[in-house]
């Protein structure tokens, strides 16, 4: 099993969009933060772009953007600044536990797959009491490669020690994550947490909430011969 971390696990956008707001006093900025920071992810996976440099890289192109000009060092200030926010703003969605607790007690290898970059992931996994879950930890920026390419899905199922067709991947992002991980063999879920009215292609399961995931991968995935605990 298979799970994306922020915004699947971890209410990351919440914590990034009142951290950005309280730093910039706008509360109109998040897509644009967005944009930049995929697109500055995107480099470093590629190899174009030094994670160490890519935070204050992103900091610098993000407050251009609103008219800006700020140096390095301030970008990096900048960031250390919003970090200290985000620390204290993660929280897990309440459906976290109950549903990693039940895979652990089924046997379910379970791999956190993110394309997001660096240690700091898992420096938050640990601070949110998550580490122990997992059997695996996948982050794009330190593997070279990122969700959706299938090399990414199949790098993780061999490093849990099983071939993609018994695996299922879950994340909040349906391209990203659920297609992503069905063209890759893998089964797709999109944890659709807002209930958003969008076609579902074929292939892809959608949930709405964690709670439900149990039950999801006893009736439809029997092929992970996954128990029920007792």
């Amino acid at each position: 099993m298979c799970l994306d971390i922020d915004d699947t696990l971890i209410d990351f956008t919440a914590a990034g969009r009142g951290s950005l707001e309280l730093l910039i006093g706008r509360t109109d900025m998040w897509p644009l933060w967005e944009r930049v920071t995929d697109d500055h992810v995107a480099r470093v996976v590629a190899g174009e772009l030094a994670y160490a440099d890519m935070h204050a890289t992103r900091t610098r192109a993000f407050l251009a953007e609103l008219g800006v000009a700020v140096d390095t060092a301030q970008a990096r200030e900048f960031e250390l600044r919003r970090k200290t926010f985000l620390r204290r703003s993660w929280r897990l969605f309440d459906d976290v536990l109950p549903c990693l607790e039940w895979l652990k007690a089924a046997g379910v290898k379970l791999a956190a797959v993110t394309n997001a970059s660096g240690a700091h992931q898992r420096d938050k996994l640990a601070g949110l009491g998550l580490g122990t879950f997992f059997d695996h930890i996948a982050i794009a920026g330190e593997m070279g490669v990122a969700k959706p390419d299938p090399v990414m899905f199949h790098k993780v199922c061999s490093a849990i020690g099983c071939e993609p067709t018994h695996a299922v991947h879950v994340g909040d992002k349906l391209t990203t994550d659920a297609i992503g991980a069905r063209d890759a063999g893998l089964g797709g879920v999109w944890l659709d947490r807002h209930k958003l009215d969008v076609e579902i292609p074929d292939g892809v399961h959608v949930l709405n909430t964690l709670a439900d995931l149990p039950e999801l991968l006893v009736s439809e995935f029997a092929r992970l011969g996954v128990p029920t605990p007792r």
